[in-house]
C-alpha cells in the first residue's frame, strides 16, 4: 500500500528540503496555506501530515496552524499530525499535543530525525489500521463467521448469544445458504461444551433405510454387511453438540424414535436391547415450513415442540437491510486475499447491482459469483459483468442536491451505527470516528431517537 505524507509548509526552501528527506516510496503532497491543505486532505487521503503551526496570513504566529490541525482532525481522525515548531516553541508543541496530534518536530531541519518521526508515525497509523480490520471482521458480532450489519442479524446475534450458554433445543430456520450450519456451530463453541464434539448429520442426504444406523449407530450382527458395532452421531456427540441439518426431511418413522431420546436421553442401537445414555444438546435447521408440514401430516406437532424450544428464523439475504453489500466485500477480501488478488474492489455498477439483486441463493450464490469474479476481473476493479449479475443503474430521478445527499448519507450512517452498537452512544461515537457531544448534535440535528425502541431504528 503506497504511504501518503501531506506537507503543510509555506516556506517554499524547506518545501524542498522535506521532500527531499524522503525516499521515492512516498507519495508527498505539498501545500502552503489552510485552504489548500484542507483541500488535498480530502483528496488525497494521507495517512501522516506534517504541519508548520505558522502559516499564512499568520507566519508569525501558531493560530491558523492551531485551526487547521482542529479542522484535520475532525475530519480525518485516524491521520497522524506531526506538528512543526521553532526551537523555542515547546508550550505550542506540548498544547498540540493536547489536541491530538501525535508527535512534534522541532526546527531547523535535521533530515535523519524528521525522516525518523515520519516513518514512526507511519507505522503507528499502520498498527492501528490492522487493528481496526481486525476488529471489523466482527462486523458488529461477536460470531466467528457471521458478517452482518442489518438489525434483523444482529438481533438474531444477540439472542443466539443469550440462548448459546444454556442447554435448549434450538431450531433454526430459514432459506438455503442462509447460514444456519454457521448458527449451530456458533451456540456450540459459546457454549460451555464448545470444547466437546461437533456432530453434524444432514437428514435429506443420507437415504431413510441408513439413516436410523448413522444416527443411532448399530450392533455386530444387526444387518447384512454389520461385521462390526458402531457408534452413531448421536453418541458421537456425548458431552457435546448434535446438529441435525434439514429435520424437516426426517422420515415419519424415525421421528418417533428421535422424540423418545430427546424425552429419554438414551440411545438405542439398531440390533441392541440395551439403552446408552448420552449427554448432547440438539441443535436443529430447516429450509421447511414446518408448521405446513404438521398440516400435511408430514412432520409431527409433539416432536416440532421438543426441537423448539427457541426458535432462530434466519432471514434471506434480500430481507437484511445494508447486508448484501456487506457480506460481499467482506467475501471480495477474503476471496482476494486467498487467490493473491488482495486489492480488488466494486465497481459503481457493481455495488448497485448487488444491493439490487434478490440474491435467491442467499450467501451461498453470492460466494460462487464472487469467486468467479475473483477470477475474472480483469484489473483491480470487480464489474457486474464480472459477477454475472444485471447491471442496475440509479434511478433517473436520483437527489442529485450534494447538501441533501450528504445529509441523507450522514443520517443513514448514524442510525446504522446506533443499530449495530445497540444504541449505545459512547460506541456509535466511535464506530463514526466523532466524540459524543458531536454524535448527540448530529442526532438532535437529525430527530433522530437514540433508545432501542426508536420508530427508525
Amino acid at each position: 500500500m503506497t504511504r501518503r505524507l501531506l506537507i503543510v509548509e509555506d516556506d517554499p526552501g524547506l518545501q524542498s528540503q522535506m521532500r527531499w528527506c524522503f525516499s521515492e516510496e512516498l507519495d508527498i503532497t505539498v501545500t502552503s496555506d489552510r485552504d489548500s491543505a484542507l483541500a488535498a486532505l480530502r483528496r488525497t487521503e494521507p495517512d501522516v501530515v506534517t504541519l508548520d503551526l505558522g502559516l499564512p496570513p499568520d507566519p508569525g504566529g501558531a493560530t491558523e496552524g492551531f485551526a487547521l490541525l482542529e479542522e484535520i482532525l475532525r475530519l480525518a481522525p485516524m491521520t497522524k499530525v506531526i506538528v512543526v515548531t521553532g526551537r523555542e516553541d515547546k508550550e505550542n508543541a506540548v498544547k498540540a499535543i493536547g489536541m491530538g496530534a501525535c508527535d512534534f518536530y522541532q526546527k531547523p531541519l535535521d533530515a535523519d530525525i524528521l525522516t525518523f518521526v515520519v516513518h514512526r508515525a507511519f507505522r503507528l497509523a499502520e498498527l492501528e489500521r490492522e487493528n481496526r480490520d481486525l476488529t471489523s471482521q466482527r462486523n458488529g458480532t461477536n460470531i466467528k463467521g457471521i458478517v452482518a450489519a442489518s438489525p434483523q442479524m444482529l438481533a438474531i446475534c444477540r439472542t443466539l448469544e443469550k440462548v448459546a450458554p444454556t442447554d435448549v433445543t434450538t431450531l433454526i430456520t430459514g432459506e438455503t445458504g442462509t447460514g444456519k450450519e454457521l448458527l449451530a456451530r456458533a451456540i456450540h463453541d459459546l457454549s460451555q461444551r464448545g470444547r466437546k464434539p461437533f456432530a453434524a448429520i444432514n437428514c435429506a442426504a443420507i437415504p431413510e433405510n441408513l439413516l436410523e444406523s448413522e444416527l443411532f449407530g448399530f450392533e455386530k450382527g444387526s444387518f447384512t454387511g454389520a461385521t462390526h458395532s458402531k457408534k452413531g452421531k448421536i453418541e458421537s456427540a456425548n458431552g457435546g453438540t448434535l446438529f441435525l441439518d434439514e429435520i424437516g426431511d426426517m422420515p415419519m418413522a424415525l421421528q418417533a424414535k428421535l422424540l423418545r431420546f430427546l424425552q429419554e436421553r438414551v440411545v438405542d442401537r439398531v440390533g441392541s436391547v440395551h439403552p446408552i445414555p448420552v449427554d448432547v444438546r440438539v441443535v436443529c435447521a430447516t429450509h421447511r415450513d414446518v408448521s405446513h408440514l404438521i398440516e400435511s401430516g408430514e412432520f409431527r406437532e409433539d416432536l416440532y415442540y421438543r426441537i423448539s424450544e427457541i426458535t432462530l428464523d434466519v432471514p434471506a439475504v434480500r430481507d437484511r437491510e445494508g447486508d448484501a453489500l456487506v457480506v460481499a466485500q467482506s467475501l471480495l477480501k477474503s476471496l482476494g486475499k486467498n487467490m493473491d488478488r488482495p486489492n480488488l474492489a466494486f465497481t459503481e455498477d457493481a455495488i448497485n447491482a448487488i444491493n439490487s439483486y434478490a440474491w435467491p441463493g442467499n450467501v451461498r450464490e453470492m460466494i460462487n459469483k464472487i469467486k468467479r469474479a475473483t477470477i475474472m476481473a480483469a484489473g483491480k476493479r470487480v464489474t457486474a459483468e464480472d459477477l454475472e449479475l444485471p447491471s442496475k443503474a440509479p434511478a433517473n430521478n436520483m437527489q442529485l442536491n450534494l447538501r441533501q445527499v450528504r445529509e441523507f448519507a450522514e443520517r443513514q450512517a448514524i442510525i446504522q451505527a446506533l443499530r449495530s452498537c445497540n444504541y449505545n452512544m459512547a460506541g456509535a461515537s466511535r464506530l463514526l470516528g466523532i466524540t459524543r457531544p458531536t454524535l448527540y448534535n448530529l442526532t438532535d440535528k437529525y430527530n433522530i431517537e437514540t433508545s432501542t425502541e426508536a420508530p427508525n431504528a
